[in-house]
């Protein structure tokens, strides 16, 4: 058998629980380690467990479950905010395509289910390789702390 070293793997596996949402605790002062930026309604935060390099979440910042919840100016605000994001992944990552979504509901496929959350997911030709289709492992090439600076770096400068 072969084998995939990936320590980092290790904090999502022996991942205690917490009781509270992780997304309302991310979006409070202090708690911010991968947050990009922060809005009146929402804000933007490194996936730390990402499908693909460049994994951003956008959220509300109010704890929702359902799209049908949001105001008429959270929702522009949310749009708004996925918009700011691939910008900026544009920017860093040059992304040749995106998958952006919304999972409602643990049928669906939501990993938090009580807070909406956008998924918007940088891809690239060939990103889906050999390591996905055997051995159901996917190969992030940056690290999420290295990633973060150069968003916030791009954010910060003048367009």
């Amino acid at each position: 058998m072969d084998k995939l070293w990936a320590p980092w793997r290790t904090k999502y596996i022996k991942i205690t629980r917490q009781k509270g949402c992780v997304f309302c605790k991310v979006s409070k002062p202090g708690r911010d380690e991968y947050l990009i930026f922060k809005t009146k309604y929402s804000f933007a935060v490194l996936n730390i467990f990402p499908y693909n390099n460049g994994h951003i979440l956008i959220a509300p910042l109010r704890h929702i479950a359902d799209i049908s919840s949001l105001s008429k100016e959270e929702s522009l605000d949310l749009m708004q905010s996925l918009i700011k994001a691939k910008a900026l992944l544009d920017k860093v990552l040059k992304a040749e395509g995106y998958n952006i979504g919304i999972n409602l509901g643990k049928s669906a496929g939501a990993g938090i289910t009580g807070h909406l959350h956008l998924h918007i997911v940088p891809r690239w030709a060939g990103d889906t390789n050999f390591m996905t289709t055997v051995s159901d492992a996917k190969v992030i090439s940056q690290s999420l702390k290295e990633l973060h600076k150069q968003l916030l770096n791009a954010q910060s400068k003048k367009h």
